[in-house]
């Protein structure tokens, strides 16, 4: 063993909230170029999901982590979709139970279906038909 190892140091004392990973630390994917596309698209997603949930629990933060991964997976199938012009049958119910995967984790963490105000209810279109 060398006298500069870092057993032949004294230990520091730190206090144990700095002691941090880096996930907690803003690191999406440890070890991962966080440039990429990918990286980049998965990180908006979850940016845009955690400012619907400010006050997010740690266990609502990681539902919130794999629906954003699951978000960015769907949205390569959809390309991938689109520059076939097609989907497969295979991928296609690949598709179809991650999204449902996907609604299921949102639901998990508060997920509502809201009504859309279009301007007109059905009572102004039946009297603009009449005449």
């Amino acid at each position: 063993m060398s006298m500069g190892s870092s057993l032949d140091r004294p230990a520091v004392d730190r206090p144990k909230d700095r002691q941090k990973s880096r996930i907690t630390n803003g690191v999406l994917l440890p070890g991962v170029d966080g440039r990429s596309a990918w990286v980049r698209r998965a990180k908006d997603v979850l940016s845009a999901h955690l400012s619907d949930i400010p006050d997010a629990s740690a266990a609502e933060r990681s539902i919130i982590r794999r629906a954003a991964v699951l978000t960015v997976e769907l949205e390569r199938l959809e390309a991938q979709f689109a520059l076939a012009g097609e989907a497969d049958p295979e991928t296609l119910d690949l598709y179809g139970r991650v999204s449902g995967n996907l609604r299921r984790l949102l639901e998990a963490v508060g997920l509502e279906r809201r009504t859309r105000d279009t301007g007109l209810t059905l009572n102004d279109i039946l009297r603009e038909q009449q005449p």
